[in-house]
């Protein structure tokens, strides 16, 4: 299962970025999706999940307040918008699908499928 991020980028301190992350269809429709993020030296963690219909939406402490998951059923797209950004969120950001609950995917073991990195800086 092939799933595909983009948005990446260098964004100064306070500024902002949108993730995207399309999935196959029948990934999308029936498995929650998440984020995660793995800075330089770190392990990955969890950043954010969204169950199928959208209406659960856990977060990492961290970013809370800050950074908003959504999902687009119609375009089997996945989306993380990042605001307030600070250097600590510099990390390859990894799209996530699980084929159980958006609270089960809060681990990296809840995970069924990971897509290929893309990289946010955050940096003056």
């Amino acid at each position: 299962v092939q799933l595909q991020a983009s948005g990446g980028g260098l964004v100064q301190p306070g500024g902002s970025l949108g993730l995207s992350c399309v999935a196959p269809g029948r990934t999308f429709s029936s498995s929650a999706m998440g984020w995660f993020r793995q800075a330089p030296g770190k392990e990955r963690e969890f950043v954010a999940s969204i169950s199928l219909a959208g209406a659960t939406t856990p977060y990492a402490d961290s970013v809370k307040g800050r950074f908003t998951i959504s999902r687009d059923n119609a375009k089997n797209t996945v989306y993380l918008q990042m605001n307030n950004l600070k250097p600590e969120d510099t990390a390859v950001y990894y799209c996530a699908a699980s084929k159980g609950t958006s609270w089960d995917m809060r681990t990296v073991g809840g995970v069924d499928y990971w897509g290929k990195g893309t990289l946010v800086t955050v940096s003056s």
